[in-house]
């Protein structure tokens, strides 16, 4: 490999953005079992109320938690994106109204801000703020 082509892969690779479609769990298999004794599929968390949820489980899922798993589940609903971005977007505190209302910049800086690290790059930035047109073009899927 010439240093041409190694400083042209380096280039890519650093444009290269956080997989936004990537399918990850979006609770731990623990959640995952409490849930499912209770004939909860994740998708059926949307809009429910972290209160009543967290009693249904007993108090076994506390209510920021359950409150965090119904964030991730309509964030997930939005197009082109996974679930494991949206893990991390309900983990910082974000929904799925504040993806449509806040810029691309500031959706990732809070997610920094929770990780501690920076998880996306300038590219993640662009590519969430082309999804945020198109659902802002569609009326506010979601």
């Amino acid at each position: 490999m010439t240093s041409r082509t190694a400083r042209g892969g380096e280039k890519e690779a650093a444009r290269a953005s956080f997989p936004l479609h990537e399918e990850r769990p979006l609770c731990s298999p623990r959640e995952e079992v409490i849930l499912r004794l209770l004939c909860r599929p994740l998708p059926s968390l949307a809009g429910e109320d972290p209160e009543a949820l967290s009693r249904a489980t007993g108090g076994q899922i506390d209510p920021e938690r359950c409150a965090e798993l119904i964030r991730a589940v309509e964030i997930a609903a939005l197009p082109g994106l996974g679930s494991w971005i949206a893990r991390l977007m309900a983990e910082s505190g974000l929904s799925a109204e504040d993806l449509r209302r806040l810029s691309a910049a500031e959706v990732v800086a809070r997610i920094h801000l929770r990780t501690g690290y920076p998880v996306c790059n300038d590219a993640t930035v662009e590519a969430l703020a082309r999804m945020q047109r198109e659902w802002r073009a569609m009326g506010g899927v979601g």
